[in-house]
């Protein structure tokens, strides 16, 4: 048997092993992490994995970039959500958005910079920003009624417009 099979045997073995001893303490103790409600992510992200490991391993077919950026994305952001029992989900929810954003990303870098990329990808990195913002800073500014916010700023830009220099005085 050759070092490498030997060391794979190995690996393998103490996989297993680890995998039985949580096995029989999870009867014991009811640790309950191998459970379909923490595992069910894993079906997200290890097709995102694939799609990204099928690019990089063999540097062709860059499409796979996309659903592989999508995939890997929201697969990490379920392990968080389902870990902290989607606690943050209510801040977290803009990555919906950003995830296709960083598959054409993944694609623009990888597969020949094609400029056309960049507008969808602006796009949704803006929305995504934009209401991550919004949503962070309106649990900041909560005293802050949003209703009166808009109608104060129509005010002020009608001012500014209204009391700013006009160029119509200077063609008198």
């Amino acid at each position: 048997m050759d070092r490498t099979s030997l060391q794979s045997k190995k690996f393998w073995g103490l996989i297993l092993l680890a995998l039985g001893i949580y096995g029989i303490l999870n009867n014991f103790f009811d640790f309950n992490f191998f459970s379909m409600s923490h595992l069910w992510p894993l079906f997200v992200l290890i097709p995102g994995l694939a799609f990204e490991y099928s690019y990089f391993s063999t540097r062709r077919a860059p499409g796979v970039l996309v659903p592989g950026g999508i995939l890997t994305t929201l697969g990490l952001l379920f392990l968080f959500e389902t870990s902290t029992h989607w606690f943050f989900s209510a801040y977290t929810w803009p990555v919906y958005i950003l995830a296709p954003a960083i598959g054409l990303f993944q694609l623009y870098l990888y597969g020949g910079r094609c400029k056309g990329l960049l507008i969808p990808i602006g796009i949704l990195t803006t929305v995504a920003v934009t209401c991550f913002s919004s949503t962070v800073l309106g649990h900041f500014f909560f005293f802050i009624n949003g209703s009166i916010v808009w109608p104060v700023a129509l005010v002020l830009i009608g001012l500014f417009i209204l009391l700013g220099k006009s160029d119509s005085t200077k063609h008198m």
